[in-house]
């Protein structure tokens, strides 16, 4: 069972929306480099506000996470993608449902 997570809230500055969105989905190619993360989504709220949701076992696949190359990259985007302070959020999972 997964046991930890991380979740970004994006807002994508004014015309840079389906830049964002381009991006995003480009960084489905280097999740699947991750072995420790379980489950990992991006999604689009509205127009202009995004959200990156991944999960893991544990503390470990994490923190690999938070020092790998989607992380690197959304921080060397950030300043020319996104409004205001990147906050990522490190939630507990309770429950999950996963195939397998």
């Amino acid at each position: 069972m997964t046991k930890v997570a991380l979740f970004v809230q994006l807002k994508a500055k004014s015309g840079k929306e389906e830049e964002v969105a381009a991006f995003l989905k480009s960084a489905q190619a280097l999740a699947q480099h991750e072995p420790l993360t379980v489950a990992w989504f991006a999604v689009r709220f509205d127009t202009s506000t995004f959200g990156i949701f991944d999960a893991f076992d544990g503390e470990e696949g994490r923190q690999a996470h938070l020092q790998g190359q989607i992380a690197a990259a959304l921080l060397a985007k950030y300043d020319e993608l996104f409004e205001g302070p990147l906050e990522i959020q490190q939630p507990d999972v309770l429950a999950d449902h996963l195939p397998g």
